[in-house]
């Protein structure tokens, strides 16, 4: 199996983290976006050709390249997706670096599966990167696929911010009047839910706050990267 270097994982993990650090602390996460374009659903990043969903980390890294854009659609695919539906990507755009991580099995001289310490089978982790296009910057793909978006329900877009906040294991204080992190403490205060005027503010709020103390903990998708790339 063709795996990456070491020095190469490390080099994602990095470029990875930094990318989520980046959009933290400007408050500008996707999925607390204040507005919407007239054309980009807000939903999750999917694959064109497969409809399947995009996940942990590389919907971060595909929302801010979405939002920094300005795509009307949330539909990517590979180099090779685009050329096998007759299409193909315009002359110089520049694709967005996703990842994949896994594990696989080797096998001895015999054939059979490599045993671990645990007595069962060896898993070994690797992690791949490769790169997509948004079907906006391609051309000559079939008309279907520009269908329109279906927006993501508060059932899909608050799990991920919950899950973002409770991994990132800050000390998070709920009550008074002002939203703050505060350096001296390490603490981060936020006034109560019921005194934001929408839900999404409160994890808006909340997600902006973290950014001021993020790290490669913020959340655990990057820190299993980081424990690939060690």
């Amino acid at each position: 199996m063709d795996k990456q270097p070491r020095g190469s994982r490390a080099s994602l993990h990095d470029e990875v983290t930094a990318t989520i650090i980046a959009q933290l602390e400007e408050g500008c996460l996707p999925w607390v976006q204040p507005w919407q374009t007239d054309d980009a659903a807000f939903g999750l990043p999917r694959n064109a050709v497969t409809g399947r969903p995009y996940s942990g980390i590389n919907i971060l890294i595909l929302w801010n390249a979405l939002f920094g854009s300005g795509y009307a659609t949330q539909k990517w695919l590979t180099y090779r997706q685009a050329m096998a539906l007759g299409g193909s990507v315009r002359k110089g755009e520049s694709g967005v670096g996703i990842c994949y991580a896994d594990t696989f099995v080797p096998k001895g001289a015999d054939g059979q599966a490599e045993v671990g310490a645990d007595g069962g089978p060896r898993h070994i982790p690797f992690l791949k990167r490769f790169t997509v296009f948004n079907i906006d910057q391609c051309v000559d793909l079939p008309e279907d696929l520009y269908g329109e978006d279906t927006g993501a329900d508060p059932a899909i877009i608050v799990p991920h911010a919950e899950t973002l906040i409770k991994a990132s294991g800050a000390d998070i204080r709920i009550g008074g009047s002002l939203a703050y992190y505060a350096p001296g403490e390490d603490r981060i205060h936020v006034p109560r839910r019921q005194l934001f005027g929408a839900p999404i503010d409160y994890y808006r709020t909340v997600l902006h706050e973290l950014g001021h103390n993020a790290a490669i903990r913020i959340m655990p998708h990057v820190a299993e990267l980081a424990r690939l790339a060690a």
